[in-house]
């Protein structure tokens, strides 16, 4: 059980979060964004190019004590003694960015990836890939999804200091998943075409209040996003929502879909795909019903790429992979054989290459094209489902 292995690894002072910073040629700042004040607003954690600033304060990686409970509840554990045990363990670990750092303004405009989290994830669990990008010179959108699917999230009524949190949901006894996860997986690619909609708003010159209040001014953006390049990504249930968000969004050039978890998207949807998608897939997780759904897509449209990295593990395209104690790896399974330094770098660099190819833009990641054909280490083409453990 999770939490009592958890405990006695933790109050050793074993766990901490080893986020790599990008590699790329940008400082990476980082702001949470929340717009509007019912559920049918948005909130977002911003990953952005920034300017170096010395001193500058990281942010929390698990936000606030609330993500601990909501953790503990996904995980099936009492949040009574599992969150304190979480926040122990966890709860300091910091993310590797500047918090609020200043925006580094761009004539061109960078280009724009919205970004959807899985299931019982929220938008901060994939710290390492979106801040990778944006040091690439990307700005990052992380939604934290509103439809039961994140393992909490809040929004702020009109009210002065007050907060609405939305639980995580399972499936209701006697339901069918499939509508379940169905009605979930439309509202979730909504939330990103609003996110698109965001931006252009801030692009158009509207005024667009931070509700959380932070010294992060939104209008900093306002010339500096290309939204004629934008791309929608996610890991697992987000992976299926970016296939959606395609056919919802004529706006999206491509997707990028981590491990996706295609189940919830119904048939009829598959030929409407108008664009091209990149699966990265891990080794353990997929199995032959969602690959073959991938690959209705491949054989429709040959710039759709699907390439699988062996050694790794569903949890490897999160950021759960660079926490380095041994008893959270083993709970949250979050650790493949491949090196998770080695695993990111090959997700990040397919992704931009393909990002490159279809956003068409003027860098050198096409220096990783070989990826996009399952060449080089530690991955191959197509999928090796035949090994799934599912």
């Amino acid at each position: 059980c999770l939490c009592l292995r958890l405990g006695r690894g933790s109050m050793g002072g074993t766990q901490s979060l080893a986020l790599p910073q990008g590699k790329g040629p940008h400082p990476v700042g980082c702001a949470d964004v929340m717009v509007g004040h019912t559920r049918q607003g948005l909130f977002l954690r911003l990953f952005y190019p920034c300017l170096p600033r010395a001193g500058a304060e990281r942010p929390l990686w698990i936000p606030r004590y609330e993500y601990c409970g909501g953790l503990a509840d996904f995980a099936l554990l009492s949040r009574r003694w599992c969150a304190p045990l979480l926040s122990v363990a966890i709860g300091s670990c910091r993310v590797p960015v500047s918090w609020k750092g200043p925006f580094k303004p761009c004539g061109s405009g960078y280009p724009l990836i919205i970004f959807s989290h899985g299931l019982g994830a929220f938008r901060t669990l994939y710290s390492s890939v979106c801040s990778e990008l944006a040091s690439w010179g990307f700005v990052v959108a992380a939604l934290e999804h509103r439809d039961h699917s994140a393992s909490v999230t809040y929004f702020c009524p009109a009210e002065a200091g007050r907060e609405e949190w939305i639980p995580y949901q399972r499936v209701p006894q006697g339901q069918k998943e499939f509508y379940f996860r169905n009605k979930q997986v439309h509202q979730r690619a909504e939330e990103c075409v609003r996110a698109l909609q965001l931006f252009k708003d801030i692009s158009s010159g509207k005024s667009v209040p931070n509700v959380l209040h932070q010294d992060f001014d939104l209008s900093v953006l306002k010339d500096s996003v290309d939204l004629t390049k934008v791309a929608v990504m996610g890991h697992s249930f987000g992976g299926v929502t970016a296939v959606l968000a395609l056919v919802k969004e004529p706006g999206f050039s491509c997707a990028v879909a981590l491990d996706a978890w295609m189940f919830p998207l119904e048939n009829s949807l598959y030929p409407e795909v108008p664009k091209p998608v990149l699966f990265i897939n891990t080794e353990k997780f997929q199995t032959p019903e969602s690959v073959a759904k991938m690959k209705r897509l491949s054989s429709r449209n040959s710039q759709t790429k699907i390439i699988t990295i062996l050694g790794s593990v569903h949890q490897s395209q999160t950021d759960f992979a660079f926490l380095t104690g041994k008893l959270i790896n083993r709970i949250f399974s979050a650790r493949g054989t491949l090196d998770p330094y080695k695993g990111l770098d090959i997700t990040s660099r397919a992704a931009l290459a393909f990002l490159q190819r279809h956003l068409h833009l003027e860098e050198d990641f096409d220096q990783w094209d070989n990826l996009l054909e399952g060449i080089g280490e530690s991955v191959v083409p197509e999928a090796p489902f035949c090994r799934s453990n599912l």
